[in-house]
């Protein structure tokens, strides 16, 4: 069973950056589409980015759109959110997920947290003002 373990979470003013990391254990992940999510208080998760097994497709939240980046390094077993412009509505523990395919069909698939079956146990990210 693979463990995914996120970490690069922190106290960031607005306007700053941040990138996380979402490391892999247990198997190779190379086969599946990997994503982020994001919870803040008293709502519930959202979707925010996703990457398919070859990497030749993202999918973004238009929330994050222009401002974060997915990217994953297969030979490394690990996936990244490369986040810019952070503001203080992006304030969340932030979660990684892996979802047993290669690539989903849509991007409401993609953005779909049920289609996903692992999960990391989150990285809190605060924006302050």
């Amino acid at each position: 069973q693979v463990q995914l373990v996120e970490s690069g979470g922190g106290l960031v003013q607005a306007g700053g950056s941040l990138r996380l990391s979402c490391a892999a254990s247990g198997r190779t992940f190379n086969n599946y589409v990997m994503g982020w999510f994001r919870q803040a208080p008293g709502k519930e998760r959202e979707f925010v980015a996703a990457v398919n097994s070859g990497s030749l497709n993202t999918y973004y939240a238009d929330s994050v759109k222009g401002r974060f980046t997915i990217s994953r390094d297969n030979a490394k077993n690990t996936i990244y959110l490369k986040m810019k412009r952070l503001q203080p509505e992006d304030t969340a523990v932030f979660y990684c997920a892996e979802a047993p395919t290669r690539s989903l069909i849509s991007y409401n698939a993609y953005a779909d947290r049920q289609n996903y079956n692992v999960w990391g146990q989150g990285t809190q990210v605060t924006v302050s003002s």
